[in-house]
């Protein structure tokens, strides 16, 4: 509700660094998972419930920045988000992306990351199109509480 009034404090610096820095409480920066190369994390501003990012320690702009483990664990871990999602929500499908780049739609120019998204059949609506607004039926610490458990 913070983010809809526009009293949420902007952050300086990386969010996904940032949020890295506070291992003592994943729960709070919504970090599902710490691997080796990258970690799992909840998109803050979802686009529907459950929407996860696969996030490589190493602040790089690019994959081709990326050591071929942290791509390696990326896509090992995009199976394991996928698996988790599927007994959370039951979805019907799934988009899987990156995006490079402010051109190229990434909110988060500077570190590349990847986006995991539920979706199911009649998940759109007129709200984005008619108000620009996303209706999420659950709270993002239901969201965090639910697949943390399924982790």
């Amino acid at each position: 509700m913070t983010y809809l009034t526009g009293t949420q404090p902007l952050k300086d610096g990386c969010i996904f660094c940032s949020a890295l820095a506070t291992p003592e409480d994943d729960h709070k920066t919504f970090i599902l998972h710490r691997g080796a190369h990258c970690f799992v994390i909840l998109n803050l501003y979802p686009y529907n419930n459950g929407h996860l990012m696969i996030v490589p320690l190493d602040h790089v702009e690019s994959i081709e920045n990326m050591s071929t483990d942290a791509v390696t664990e990326m896509m090992t871990l995009s199976q394991h988000c996928v698996g988790v999602l599927r007994k959370a929500y039951n979805p019907h499908a799934f988009n899987i992306g990156i995006n490079i780049g402010a051109a190229a739609g990434a909110g988060v120019p500077g570190h590349v990351h990847l986006h995991i998204v539920p979706r199911w059949n009649g998940d759109t609506n007129f709200m984005p199109v008619i108000s620009n607004t996303r209706v999420i039926p659950e709270l993002i610490d239901e969201t965090y509480k639910r697949l943390r458990e399924l982790w």
